[in-house]
Parts: C-alpha cells; structure tokens; sequence
C-alpha cells in the first residue's frame, strides 16, 4: 500500500506510490518525473510537446501524434488512451522526420486502455518505448503497409502456332509486420524439335504466384503452348493467354482455333486468346499467333503467319516496362511486344524473351529445326522503404524507385514484411 497522507519530501519512492505502472526507473531515480500533463483531453491530430503527457480520446475516430520536430535527448511524451476504444479506433504517432526504436515508419497503439511513455534518446535509435501500460513489455505496434505486386506466369512454348503469354495481374496489398510472402515464379514451356510438332502442341509454361497468411493469393496461369501441325493437335492450348493454333495435316482443309486466354478466369483479365491457322490440303498453310496480355494473337493471312498478340506495360520498377507479350506464328509471324518471340520462316522459332512471360515462336516443320521456349515469368514487389525489412530468400534483385523499395523475383523465394 502506498503512503497514505503527505509523504515527507526526503521518503523515497516506491512501487506502491507509481499508479499503472506509468512511472519508470529513471523516475524513482530522480524522484518525479519531469512530465506535465496537459488536462485537456486530445480528439483529433496534434503534435506533442517535449515532457508532457496527453489523454488521447479515439471514441469518435482514429487520429495521429506527431512527435516533437526537434527533440533533445531525455524529452518524453505520455500518451494514454483516455475512453479504452484504440483497439477499435487506432492512435498513430508520426516520428516527423526522426526515428521510432531505430526506424522511420510510424506506429500505432492499438490496444483497449494502453499507454506509452516515448523517450528521446539519439538520432540512430530516436524515441524509445521505456513503459507501456496493460499491453506487455512494449506498447508500440508496427502498422501495416501496402505492398504493389506483378505477377506473370511462364510463357507457353511454341510449335507450328506461337506460344500464349503467361497470365499477367497486379495487386495492392496490405501486410502485417512477420508476414512471410512466399513468391513463385513459373517457368517457360519447353522447345520443340521439328519431328515433335508434327504430332504435338506446344508446352505450356508454368504458373506464378505470390501467398502469404492475410493475403489474397495472386496466381497467374501458364501460357498456353501453340498447335501443332496435325490433326490430332492443331488447336492452341488455353491459359494466362492462349496458344495460337497450328494447322492440320496436309490432305486435310480447315480452320483451328486458337487456345482460350483468361483461363482461368480473373477480373482483371490476365491475357488474351490466340489466333486461328488454316490449312488448305497440298496449296498453303498458317498458324496463328500466341495471345498478349492486352491483346489476342493475330490470325493467319494467306501463307503468312499471324503476329503474336503484345503485351502490358508497368512502371512498378520505375521505368516503363512491357511484359508478357505472345509469340508468332511460323512464317513470319512477328512476336508480341513485351517478350513475345518471332515465329521462324525457313528456319527455326524465337525463344521468349527471359523473365518477361513472353511466347514462344512457331517453327516451320523440318526436322532440324526447333520452335521458340516460352520466356520465364517474374514476380514484382514495390515496398514503401521506410517500411523495407530487407528479409528475403532467393536473391531477388533490390533497387529503388522514389521512395519505394523494388524486388524483382526472377526466380522463386520470399520476402518478410
């Protein structure tokens, strides 16, 4: 129990005489706290004043503190929760341009009745939470940040059609401090040999995604692969975009689809449809192109091969980038932009461009030659740096844009928030 009446000046203090535990070890070392408080109780944004302690009311809505502009070491700001309602309504506090326990971010007290006392010690490490009241042994909660993602799955190969683009989304997210977001980044469809296509459709590529526990998993499907040239297979296959068609075999006449893009189906779409090919028994033959992520494939044209379809750009790196972008039919078929790869005439198709989701190019039928690789995907996260962990896993490559903080994923891995 604590003195009871006038305490005489020379009794120390002890615990009994320190209500909610407000009072820290430096006070009983000095005896009182150099504190006033300031009585009018505080219902909307304000910057403190070094040494004095506020009764913050969040009942109607959440608002922010900002700390003092230009504190000197040993300043303290007391902030308590006045009505018991920052677990409904957030108070934050803004470091205004200092740090908060060595970092730049603001932080939030989020807990029914919870309180702070904020030191200022240097300019590495900033305020300090010396006493938190009622919420354990540290008041202060880092708050969520927003994160922008792109995702594109791996592009589908090519065969006598172009490859489809792999899908390709965006997203912003909100992540808890600890999330661990685990990034996949799927790989192009493989290339063909001349004897293959004959009989086969292109390989599709694989998906990319990013998970993490809060988050709305992102997925984006593969590219679909081209058709080949037969009548078993002349259709493109679907996917993220689909593969152009190929052609039947010679004896046969008609049209084959392309593959269907936006399968699965997301909103935003994630890519387009490919192109149709055509063969005329004994006289002519084309294929299509693969589907772009904002554009289908172009269809046949005579005995020429359809364009692929091109991609998106993004600026989330800080310059404009296009990715994504469908390979062209054999016989010059033109790819997509965005990493899309040119389909062959007397020779060879073009590979994706690695990285950027792009189709495969189609190949005319020889047996020496061989169709385009669907190009690898990527995923890419643009990270607020004052909120930046640095945590990752899979040596993503780090830049800057602004005053945000780029990892691009060229291969799979994770990022701690």
């Amino acid at each position: 129990m604590g003195f009871v009446g006038r305490k005489p000046t020379n009794a120390p203090l002890t615990s009994d005489d320190i209500p909610n535990g407000i009072i820290g070890a430096a006070d009983l070392a000095t005896g009182l706290s150099k504190l006033t408080w300031v009585t009018t109780v505080k219902t909307s944004g304000f910057t403190a004043v070094a040494n004095e302690g506020y009764f913050c009311n969040t009942t109607s809505a959440g608002f922010t503190v900002t700390l003092p502009a230009t504190p000197s070491a040993g300043d303290e700001v007391l902030l308590v929760d006045y009505a018991g309602t920052f677990d409904t309504n957030a108070l934050t506090i803004n470091p205004n341009g200092n740090k908060i326990e060595g970092g730049t971010g603001t932080q939030q007290l989020t807990g029914e009745r919870e309180g702070v006392l904020l030191v200022y010690i240097d300019s590495t490490q900033g305020w300090l939470a010396t006493l938190g009241i009622n919420e354990g042994t540290d008041a202060l909660s880092p708050i969520p940040y927003s994160i922008d993602f792109l995702v594109v799955a791996g592009g589908g190969g090519g065969s006598f059609g172009g490859g489809g683009a792999g899908g390709y989304r965006t997203s912003t997210q909100s992540a808890s401090i600890g999330t661990v977001i685990t990034v996949t980044v799927g790989d192009g469809g493989a290339s063909l040999t001349g004897s293959e296509f004959r009989s086969q459709r292109g390989n599709s590529g694989s998906n990319s995604s990013i998970s993490g526990t809060g988050l709305t998993t992102i997925t984006s499907a593969s590219g679909g692969g081209g058709g080949g040239r037969s009548d078993s297979v002349p259709t493109g296959a679907n996917g993220g975009s689909g593969g152009g068609a190929g052609c039947f075999s010679d004896g046969s006449s008609g049209v084959a689809s392309g593959g269907t893009g936006n399968t699965p189906s997301t909103s935003p779409s994630q890519g387009n449809n490919g192109g149709t090919g055509e063969h005329v028994g004994g006289i002519s033959s084309s294929g299509g192109g693969g589907g772009g992520a904002s554009a289908n494939g172009s269809n046949y044209s005579g005995n020429n091969g359809g364009a692929g379809g091109n991609g998106t750009a993004s600026s989330i790196t800080g310059s404009s980038v296009t990715r994504a972008g469908g390979g062209g039919a054999c016989k010059a078929g033109g790819g997509g932009t965005g990493g899309g790869g040119a389909g062959g005439t007397n020779a060879g198709g073009t590979s994706g461009t690695a990285n950027t989701g792009g189709g495969g190019g189609g190949s005319e039928t020889e047996p020496n030659y061989f169709t385009g690789a669907g190009g690898k995907g990527v995923v890419i996260l643009s990270v607020p740096t004052a909120s930046y962990s640095s945590t990752t896993t899979g040596s993503p490559t780090v830049t800057t844009s602004g005053s945000n903080t780029i990892l691009q994923f060229n291969g799979s891995g994770s990022y701690t928030a």
